[in-house]
């Protein structure tokens, strides 16, 4: 049977998503030209330092972005077709086909939003419009380079996801270059975390590689994790992150019981799961000393279940789409994490972000607990992640910061995205914000000072995060 056709253009205009007139002037007048700080993505160091043209749409859009491919799936595509060998052109038409059936997904949204501002298409992809469309956006593409694509966007601020063992000549080729958008590293911790992995030894290896002396110990190897801080530091990093699979667990410990925990793993002996969480935990703890020393952020990424289908696993690897929501305890950890972190005076600006709707209020009271003079919102729930980044869970997340914390405080939107073309996720976020407090002036239940609350959106968009994070950009 032939696929239905969407018979309209595109619906994305200039009032999208803002229901009155409140709304449209506070994005028009003071969220619209706001510049982006994208302060936490998969974005590629090296095609930025290379800035060489992305090769088609389908590389821009498909290659790595396992939000299309679970749609694809959903809708029956081929696994030839998502992650397989199918021609690049093949690839895009299958997406074309899947794109109808997204609609109320926010992929429906995204998608148009960056054929619109990227390439100037008002036309609805779907299969009687893809092969147009696949040869215009490919014209545009090949005559701009990743650079170009972010300043086109105001991205002002980037920073890319790195391991500790990172050379980050990328970055350092990236800083001699006269980008508009200015790209910092993030020191990305996962790895260091590993030691119930088989290959964590191998690990070990490439970080001794890294700073040019053995690890035989655990004071060995906390000695090469300053180091690589102090390089990244040295490098421009002014944040951190652990992409936290599973549970989230801190125990109490002692460095002696790490210490032996660390020389059974180098022996290649079994641990048990009490040893991973103590050397765990004296990891964390270690780590969050070192980012306060630093005065760095450091971000929680908590909550997802990883790798649930092992063929495709096997088939692809990780990140193949095939992650979910987790349903893990995690108010007594981050309790105990943070007061251990506090008590010495040692607790940094902190971004938690938490996977499962349903601990918003853990997450957020959970922070609240934490704030002081440091400086204004120093203890920040993060925006809304992975499975929350759309329409319901942002404004979820945007209402109960409203009522359990401080909005006019929250640093924005970020991306977390490995494409050059998803920072229209930050308009998508700015015009859900605008209609927000829009609907609530309509409502009386806040005063009609737009120069006030435009001033707010303003600080949301951009400016707390101009504060908080206090990057080097000249």
């Amino acid at each position: 049977m032939k696929q239905p056709e969407i018979k309209s253009t595109n619906f994305i205009t200039d009032n999208f998503l803002l229901e009155n007139e409140t709304a449209q002037a506070l994005y028009h007048d003071y969220a619209k030209d706001m510049p982006i700080i994208d302060y936490h993505n998969h974005l590629s160091p090296k095609l930025i330092a290379e800035n060489k043209p992305l090769a088609n749409i389908t590389e821009a859009w498909l290659k790595e972005d396992h939000y299309k491919w679970r749609g694809m799936r959903a809708n029956g595509i081929e696994e030839k077709f998502i992650t397989g060998n199918a021609s690049e052109e093949e690839k895009f038409l299958k997406w074309a086909e899947t794109v109808p059936y997204t609609l109320r997904n926010p992929l429906f949204h995204w998608t148009q939003l960056e054929l619109k501002r990227y390439f100037n298409i008002n036309t609805i992809l779907q299969p009687s419009t893809a092969k147009s469309i696949y040869n215009q956006t490919n014209t545009i593409l090949a005559n701009k380079t990743p650079a170009q694509l972010l300043e086109q966007l105001k991205v002002e601020v980037v920073c890319t996801t790195d391991d500790p063992c990172d050379s980050l000549e990328y970055h350092q080729k990236i800083a001699k270059q006269n980008f508009f958008t200015k790209v910092f590293p993030t020191f990305r911790s996962d790895n260091l975390f590993s030691i119930n992995q088989d290959d964590f030894t191998k690990y070990l290896n490439k970080l001794a590689l890294a700073v040019s002396f053995s690890i035989n110990s655990y004071s060995d190897f906390i000695s090469a994790i300053d180091s690589r801080i102090d390089f990244f530091h040295d490098n421009g990093c002014r944040l951190s992150d652990y992409g936290v699979s599973g549970a989230f667990t801190i125990v109490d410990f002692t460095i002696d019981d790490v210490t032996t925990i660390f020389q059974k793993k180098l022996k290649k002996e079994t641990l048990s799961s009490q040893e991973i969480n103590k050397y765990k935990s004296s990891i964390y703890l270690h780590l969050g000393k070192r980012y306060h020393e630093k005065n760095w952020v450091q971000q929680y990424h908590l909550g997802p279940l990883r790798n649930n289908n092992k063929r495709l696993q096997k088939q692809f690897g990780s990140d193949a789409g095939c992650d979910s929501i987790g349903d893990y305890a995690m108010a007594e950890s981050m309790s105990k994490l943070f007061n251990e972190l506090d008590e010495t005076h040692q607790l940094a600006k902190t971004i938690a972000y938490n996977l499962n709707p349903s601990q918003n209020e853990v997450f957020v009271t959970m922070l609240g607990n934490f704030n002081n003079s440091d400086i204004a919102g120093k203890m920040q729930w993060g925006s809304a992640w992975w499975f929350l980044d759309q329409k319901d869970g942002i404004e979820r997340q945007i209402n109960t910061l409203s009522n359990l914390g401080l909005l006019s405080r929250f640093i924005g939107m970020l991306t977390d995205s490995r494409s050059f073309l998803s920072f229209t996720r930050h308009e998508y976020f700015r015009r859900i914000l605008c209609n927000i407090i829009a609907k609530d002036v309509n409502k009386g239940l806040i005063p009609n000072d737009i120069k006030f609350l435009g001033k707010m959106v303003q600080d949301i968009c951009y400016y707390n995060a101009v504060n908080y994070f206090n990057f080097k950009t000249n």
